[in-house]
């Protein structure tokens, strides 16, 4: 057999270790203080995206609270460390003083998390690549909004024009901001050689 055959047989570890809790943990708190100040300016923010003339565009900021799935999973590799980082960060955002209340910050860092998730659960956790890290901050930005809807948007018709480009342009805020932007992001921290002891490290710098 060729050397590139027994590569292909490989397969990562996905057993947790104390090095990938410690890395998801830092990277939650991180997050969950970044939500916290995201919640402080989303006044001005959702102000702004409302001059552009079509309902529903206020989502394209949502996906400064969808990241920490996402980067975390890329980051760490293992089952559920996008589910874990969320849950983590909403935590803090919550022990800091979300304003979104109790329930309002932990149920959907739950379900952001899981959706987040999925992306990674799809291919067994065996790619890693900037399209499933795209596609994990989309899934995030899916499920914020399915999870959002009883709270905030009761009665507002589900396959109405609103929900639609709503949860489009969440999706889509998802993907970039918390997919795409925090694949380079971790390219740009693996390369200093912060990851080195990580397979996420490793790969870049290989």
């Amino acid at each position: 057999m060729g050397t590139s055959d027994e590569k292909e047989i490989v397969r990562p570890s996905l057993r947790w270790n104390v090095a990938d809790v410690t890395l998801t943990v830092v990277v939650a708190v991180v997050s969950g203080i970044i939500f916290w100040g995201v919640a402080l300016a989303d006044g001005p923010i959702s102000a702004t995206l409302k001059l552009i003339p079509v309902p529903g565009v206020s989502a394209l900021s949502y996906g400064l609270y969808y990241f920490a799935g996402p980067l975390a999973a890329i980051m760490v590799r293992k089952p559920g460390a996008a589910l874990f980082s969320e849950f983590i960060a909403a935590i803090v955002e919550l022990t800091i003083g979300s304003q979104w209340g109790g329930i309002g910050t932990i149920l959907p860092g739950l379900v952001q998390g899981l959706f987040a998730e999925f992306a990674f659960l799809f291919v067994l956790y065996r790619k890693w690549n900037v399209g499933l890290s795209a596609l994990s901050g989309a899934l995030a930005g899916l499920g914020g909004i399915i999870i959002s809807y009883p709270f905030y948007y009761a009665g507002v018709p589900i396959f109405g024009e609103y929900m639609m480009i709503h949860t489009i342009c969440s999706m889509i805020s998802g993907a970039v901001i918390g997919g795409v932007l925090m694949w380079y992001l971790y390219k740009g921290i693996a390369a200093t050689g912060a990851l080195s002891r990580f397979a996420s490290g490793k790969e870049v710098r290989a």
